[in-house]
């Protein structure tokens, strides 16, 4: 038996003992740096040697914007074959490959660099990695001539039907932990302190564009994981930005919104199980709710631990999923239409939850999945990689 197998044989037999009714709490704690000190430096040093890339290195030639307005078009959204050149059909669940996707992918470039090199400079103390993820915030957020404008107003377009949606504002989830990176940044003397305040101001701008824009309104009203990822950027940047309101703000919605509206007594996600890639959206947005919980929790205010009158809350959806993504082979509702082979990952609301409950079988079995998924759907769905960030503070 490998040392994979074993943990993962540890995992389970630690949860065959006692179910969700008859669980003690231990004093779980775990040395995240130790664990994933080569990872984390394994990907630092190949980042090393990439230059930063913006949007602006790509024209959307199909979007209504500038050279720095981010673009994308909506993923599930083809051709009509009745009518090729008229408006777009929707085919939930497949993604158009056709489809304009350069600056996600940009994107999605910045969320894996700088807190990779940010997680470097945490656990080695390093200037060289601190040095490098500066260049990227600067390169995206203060340089005029490459930065990107605080909005999404052109983001999960439609060919015929809309120049830019509400549901695009999902897309920046991945710079939730590129602002929790600022923050560690911000003692390394890597950027000036004029620097980190435009790269504040640009998060309070886009912060405030999302909570007053029509599109930033209509994905703050969304019921499934997009109201869930709308909450998750906005108390992270309100965190880093120091909006106190503002994170009480989704600290309420998380109470009054987000758990009554998604989560079933059973800890099930209805509007997830609903889609045509039911594991992949539950695992997801079970982790931006943790995320939430992670971000916003305060003394005397613990979303960890907060239930409605019928026991509705974010400890039942995980200990509801648990034993799928232990055994996915147990998964009683319908597969995935794409990708359902790749996952799970590993789930960064398994390590937060091990941690905040005190529970040895979390964080066992979050230790025997894949933390560096190489398919990019996959990553895109995957936008906590460096928990090292998450589980201490800047020094």
């Amino acid at each position: 038996m490998n040392r994979r197998e074993f943990l993962a044989a540890s995992a389970a037999a630690v949860w065959s003992l006692r179910s969700s009714a008859q669980r003690h709490s231990y004093a779980t704690t775990i040395d995240v740096a130790r664990v994933d000190r080569s990872r984390i430096l394994s990907a630092a040093n190949r980042y090393l040697d990439e230059q930063p890339k913006t949007i602006t290195c790509v024209r959307a030639t199909r979007s209504e914007g500038g050279p720095h307005d981010y673009f994308s078009e909506g993923d599930y959204w083809w051709p009509d074959p009745s009518s090729p050149n008229g408006p777009y059909i929707r085919r939930d669940g497949m993604s158009n490959p056709a489809n304009f996707n350069d600056h996600r992918e940009l994107l999605i470039r910045l969320s894996l660099q700088v807190p990779a090199l940010t997680a470097a400079w945490a656990i080695t103390k390093k200037t060289l990695y601190a040095a490098k993820a500066a260049d990227h915030l600067r390169a995206w957020f203060v340089n005029p001539d490459t930065r990107m404008n605080p909005d999404l107003q052109y983001a999960q377009a439609i060919h015929g039907i809309t120049p830019g949606r509400g549901t695009g504002i999902i897309d920046t989830l991945h710079l939730v932990e590129v602002a929790r990176s600022a923050s560690w940044l911000e003692p390394s003397g890597s950027l000036k302190p004029a620097e980190i305040n435009a790269i504040r101001r640009w998060f309070a701008d886009y912060t405030t564009w999302m909570t007053t824009s029509k599109n930033g309104l209509e994905e703050k009203a969304a019921k499934n994981n997009h109201g869930t990822c709308w909450v998750a950027q906005v108390a992270e940047f309100a965190r880093f930005t120091h909006d106190d309101s503002k994170v009480a703000e989704c600290r309420e919605l998380f109470r009054t919104k987000l758990v009554p509206d998604q989560i079933a007594p059973d800890g099930r996600l209805p509007l997830e199980l609903a889609r045509t890639k039911p594991y992949s959206y539950s695992l997801f947005d079970m982790d931006a709710l943790s995320a939430i919980c992670q971000i916003a929790s305060a003394p005397g205010d613990n979303l960890w631990t907060f239930a409605t009158p019928d026991g509705r809350g974010i400890r039942k959806t995980i200990d509801f999923m648990f034993p799928f993504i232990q055994n996915k082979s147990k998964w009683s509702f319908p597969h995935d239409v794409e990708y359902f082979d790749d996952l799970p990952v590993r789930q960064p609301s398994l390590l937060f939850a091990g941690l905040a409950y005190k529970d040895d079988a979390y964080i066992a079995l979050w230790r025997t999945l894949n933390p560096d998924p190489a398919v990019p759907e996959i990553i895109r769905n995957f936008p906590i990689r460096q928990p090292v960030l998450w589980v201490n503070e800047p020094a």
